[in-house]
């Protein structure tokens, strides 16, 4: 039996990693771990899988900074999946050096434990464990950890992990965007698309907008909204949970894992930046002494997302579905590029040098965010380009520019409207 009075221990840091880019964005803004694709076993495979090769580079680089690889082979298999590119799949993961896998489907795990025995093997939150038995069965079966049903409360959580103590880590997602189906287990694409959401190539059909057709009337499609964008009618708010972070730590969650390999860079650092902060201020001053710094909440409120909520960590499914005609995306600040290293391209003169994402003119007022949680705000003044020409304005997607007159910032630095900082 577990013993219930120990300390909770400090949670692992769990940041989404779609491409090297990603992964490396994650790593300076403080993951403990990241999370990929490798091949087209993994969910999302389509957008974010990794070659053996990258996967390779991206072990490299999450070792060297300390973090650990955890490689998704979380598709649900059909017999053509069982073929011998699966062990091939799963002999690459382990050459690489990978950290875990993450599985669920009961066929890939037992070809885990065949072909590669060294891996640690996680559950999967599709395989919907909700109960403190079913996690005790997969860790009979050699799992380590057990990525927690989407559908549990706070408290139900706390209850599986006092009835399993230490034996077996359990992980929930603390932010992102949540799906529709039960643990993610959707027909929706597939029926309306053609593509498996189960197999790596989700269309987000939850995501578009509806109207209401009458049978006798198929030409009158009456919008079903809330307002001028549109009607989502199975779209699910995303998933914030910044504001709570010592109840998730004293529930027993060993690992809190932050959805989105197929957002941006940007996205993947500044989530994880601010979980980071939030669990090493729990680790300073404790629970009694915690509080959520309004930073936190106005960098994750300046991404773009759909409407924060708690999703289903204090309200049950059936007493509240999460979702709302009217969920779209919000953009509430303009992200305009990310720094590089110094010496990233021969341009002319000091000062930063960036990767432009969005256009960038003379005069804008930008607010600069460093890795480790420090910002500060400052007009452009000077842009220079490749070349060490002034320019008027970043006007290339991609493009990698120069600001000359900027403050100091390390690599991996964002830069953001300003606007975007008062939310």
């Amino acid at each position: 039996m577990p013993d219930s009075g120990k300390a909770p221990r400090l949670p692992e840091i769990l940041a989404p990693a779609g491409d090297l880019v990603k992964l490396e964005a994650a790593l300076a803004w403080g993951a403990d771990a990241v999370y990929l694709a490798a091949g087209d076993y993994g969910l999302r495979a389509a957008h974010t899988a990794f070659s053996p090769e990258e996967l390779a580079r991206a072990v490299q680089h999450a070792h060297e900074a300390g973090a650990a690889v955890r490689v998704t082979l979380n598709i649900l298999a059909r017999p053509g999946d069982l073929a011998p590119r699966l062990d091939a799949a799963i002999e690459a993961i382990r050459d690489a050096g990978a950290d875990a896998v993450i599985v669920a489907d009961p066929a890939l795990l037992l070809r885990v434990r065949r072909r590669a025995p060294e891996l640690a093997i996680h559950i999967s939150t599709q395989m919907s464990v909700s109960n403190a038995e079913t996690a005790r069965f997969w860790a009979d079966q050699g799992a380590e950890r057990i990525v927690l049903a989407r559908e549990l409360t706070l408290d139900e959580i706390a209850v599986i992990h006092r009835e399993v103590g230490d034996d077996v880590e359990l992980e929930a997602f603390v932010h992102g965007s949540m799906c529709v189906a039960w643990s993610g287990r959707c027909l929706l694409s597939d029926a309306m698309t053609g593509r498996g959401a189960n197999r790596g190539a989700c269309a987000g059909s939850c995501r578009w907008s509806y109207a209401l057709v009458e049978e006798k009337r198929p030409g009158e499609a009456w919008p079903i909204e809330e307002d001028g964008h549109g009607s989502y009618l199975l779209s699910s708010r995303d998933l914030c949970l910044i504001e709570h972070v010592p109840r998730l730590i004293e529930a027993g969650i060993a690992a809190f894992k932050i959805e989105g390999r197929a957002r941006s860079a940007a996205y993947a650092a500044v989530t994880t930046g601010a979980y980071r902060r939030a669990v090493d201020l729990w680790a300073d001053v404790g629970s009694d002494g915690w509080h959520a710094d309004p930073d936190w909440l106005r960098d994750l409120e300046s991404l773009p997302h759909r409407p924060y909520d708690t999703g289903f960590y204090f309200t049950r499914p059936e007493q509240e579905a999460r979702l709302s005609p009217a969920v779209r995306q919000l953009q509430p600040a303009v992200w305009y590029g990310r720094v590089l290293a110094d010496d990233a391209f021969a341009g002319q003169g000091t000062g930063l040098a960036c990767l432009q994402t969005s256009r960038l003119r003379l005069g804008e007022e930008v607010t600069l965010l460093r890795p480790d949680g420090s910002r500060e705000s400052f007009a452009v003044t000077r842009i220079l380009d490749e070349e060490g020409r002034e320019i008027p304005a970043t006007p290339h997607p991609m493009m990698r520019f120069r600001l000359p007159d900027a403050p100091a910032a390390p690599e991996h630095s964002l830069l953001r409207s300003a606007a975007g900082a008062a939310l």
